[in-house]
């Protein structure tokens, strides 16, 4: 990175604190190409500010990656949701009984299945079942459990036993960020582990997730991106990060803008 004034590095600094997670002293020097010591000085002006919180060898940002709310995060990226969520129901086919995640991706593939015929759609969201629930062609079953207000969705043991009983053809998961290394993120542990005890019961396993989301770290509980599944995403995503996802065994697939269909 070419040289910047220091104003603009502490600014980089709380983006990068506030995107992607805990900074360190040594890869924030080696990105800014300064010295340890400027970069400490950098964070102790940033810490007097209170625009950082001090760690241990770095810093994180003061309010640890807000968790959006799911009627924030509707409105983002809205084009490519919905090229998204139009591949997505490309694949399913009469008589399969799906199994849909929580999310404003998987909210919007629930929208678009409202056209499916003879087919069973079990759900751990809110968006879903509202989206679907006056659908007469589509069966519907709710896993309940305890209410996540933010996410809309359902958790806990009690949506982990009603899995229990069920499988299916495809699920479609969404998430916060994607990385080639960690996996999926999310702001709750018993959102990630949820996840892998879907992809489980499950045939075909596709994570919804926009190009912004590839390459964010935006919390710190990840369920496994394992071999075998598909990341669908959209055609302003990282070249980079995909190849490393194919390069780990996982298929990806960049849907088409909405007008091109």
């Amino acid at each position: 990175m070419s040289a910047i004034g220091s104003k603009a590095r502490r600014d980089r600094i709380v983006q990068l604190a506030t995107t992607t997670g805990l900074t360190s002293v040594e890869e924030l020097s080696q990105l800014f190409g300064v010295t340890a010591s400027t970069i400490r000085r950098d964070l102790a002006r940033l810490t007097t500010d209170g625009r950082l919180a001090r760690t241990y060898g770095g810093a994180m940002a003061l309010s640890a990656h807000p968790e959006a709310s799911l009627r924030q995060r509707t409105g983002e990226a809205y084009d490519a949701k919905r090229a998204i969520a139009r591949w997505a129901a490309a694949q399913v086919q009469p008589g399969e009984t799906l199994l849909l995640d929580a999310g404003s991706t998987v909210g919007a593939l629930a929208h678009e299945l409202r056209t499916a015929k003879d087919v069973t759609i079990a759900t751990t969201g809110l968006t879903a079942l509202q989206e679907l629930a006056d659908v007469e062609t589509v069966h519907v079953e709710c896993l309940g459990g305890t209410l996540r207000p933010l996410s809309q969705g359902f958790v806990g043991p009690l949506t982990e036993a009603a899995l229990e009983r069920l499988t299916f053809d495809r699920v479609f998961l969404g998430t916060d960020g994607v990385s080639p290394e960690h996996g999926i993120c999310e702001a709750d542990l018993r959102q990630t582990r949820l996840k892998e005890l879907m992809a489980r019961r499950a045939d075909h396993v596709y994570v919804l997730a926009h190009a912004a989301k590839l390459g964010r770290r935006p919390f710190h509980a990840w369920a496994t991106l394992p071999e075998g599944w598909t990341l669908v995403t959209d055609d302003a995503a990282d070249p980079g990060i995909l190849a490393e996802l194919r390069a780990r065994g996982v298929a990806t697939v960049l849907a088409e803008p909405v007008g091109t269909l």
